[in-house]
């Protein structure tokens, strides 16, 4: 066995940087920015109004009398409307929220700050006001740089891509997916299971967090557990996609095949065993530009290996470095394990600021994951965590 971050290290290390290829701005949601961006314009790209409300001067509203003058409206402005009229003394004009302000202004206050006399004339009532005006360039200027290469593009991603003009951003390619569940013991999810046999839900649960990372995932089936039936299937996988993701047979069983027949068709073993928990069996292997994950076949153990090594191997096969979204959060209670030989990982629930473990029977309840909000790890070597002691939680 080898540990879990060397095998991380490993799968990392196996990749490339990708092709790319320029794709519109609407199919770019999930994809990787192959280059970085740049701004071809300030932002806001003009002074514009943050309220509703009047166009002045500030000299205008601050008197130490309290009792402002009035100010004569002489002009209306719309978003999207360029202003005519510049603003003098006791003058102001009417704007909308997002709308240029006049030059000579230096201050719009809001419609609520203020009473509207007769003759199209309005006084402010207020004691102080903000100047209500977004800068021009205050947020972006010409040419910074908004957006990074290996960057996922997620939604306020497309905003600002939309905002720059970024209508066909160069992005890397996606690599093909395939997916094959093995075992004798297998049947399709649309079939009663018989005596001794159970529904094949790893491909449907592979298929799932590969479309979640926006990767479209080609379904090979169950492959009997007959090295000759193996070895056509993993043939097939290897000549239809960059990454074929196998789960079961990859233990020490007498019907455990798959790391032996990917040797005789030519994928180089990099690794066969993790010490970890779930997941132990896990083979990882090369053929050139094409990949093989074995994972095991309890649904529990491919959901968490495909979480977190098959996750980051195909976001790096993309060009972008996958960073979890971790919470460092205090345990709710004391929990223990009898052995510590490998890293363990659980299921746990957040309540009122602290962790919980789900109640968690073995690799095969992949229910427990139903209620689980994140995922935590206890080291080699470590058989207790403490109530109140500090961990770090991955959120699912």
């Amino acid at each position: 066995m080898i540990p879990f971050e060397q095998a991380l290290d490993t799968v990392i290390a196996a990749t490339s940087d990708p092709e790319h290829e320029r794709i519109p701005l609407a199919q770019s949601p999930g994809r990787i920015l192959a280059t970085d961006i740049f701004s071809d314009i300030d932002m806001p790209p003009f002074n514009k109004s943050a309220v509703d409300g009047f166009a002045c001067r500030m000299a205008d509203i601050s008197v130490e009398t309290g009792h402002a003058p009035s100010l004569r409206i002489i002009e209306t402005i719309p978003a999207g409307k360029t202003p005519i009229h510049p603003i003098g003394p006791g003058q102001c004009a009417r704007i909308m929220t997002g709308a240029m302000v006049p030059e000579g202004a230096d201050t719009v206050i809001m419609v609520e700050d203020t009473e509207e006399l007769p003759d199209g004339e309005i006084r402010f009532i207020r004691d102080k006001t903000a100047h209500n005006i977004c800068y021009k360039g205050e947020d972006i200027r010409i040419g910074d740089q908004v957006l990074s290469r290996g960057s996922l593009i997620s939604t306020p991603a497309i905003a600002v891509l939309a905002s720059v003009g970024a209508v066909r951003p160069v992005v890397f390619r996606q690599p093909a997916v395939a997916i094959l569940s093995t075992g004798d013991e297998l049947v399709e999810p649309s079939n009663s299971p018989g005596p001794a046999m159970i529904r094949n839900s790893n491909s449907s649960q592979l298929i799932a967090q590969a479309r979640q990372m926006n990767l479209k995932a080609e379904d090979l089936g169950i492959s009997r557990d007959s090295k000759e039936e193996l070895a056509k299937k993993i043939e097939e996988g290897l000549n239809t996609s960059e990454v074929l993701i196998l789960s079961g047979g990859v233990s020490m069983g007498d019907f455990d095949h798959v790391p032996a027949i990917m040797e005789q068709l030519g994928v180089t073993i990099l690794f066969k065993s993790i010490a970890i928990q779930p997941g132990r069996p896990t083979v990882f292997g090369r053929k050139g530009a094409h990949f093989v994950f074995g994972l095991p076949g309890n649904p529990v153990s491919s959901f968490v290996i495909f979480e977190i090594l098959v996750k980051p191997f195909l976001y790096q096969l993309q060009g972008h470095h996958f960073v979890p979204s971790i919470l460092r959060m205090p345990m709710g209670q004391t929990i223990q394990r009898k052995k510590s030989s490998r890293k363990s990982i659980l299921p746990v629930w957040i309540q009122n600021g602290e962790v919980f473990p789900v109640d968690y029977h073995g690799s095969a309840h992949i229910h427990s994951y139903i209620t689980a909000h994140g995922m935590i790890a206890i080291e080699i070597g470590v058989s207790e965590i403490k109530k109140g002691e500090l961990l770090d939680v991955r959120l699912l």
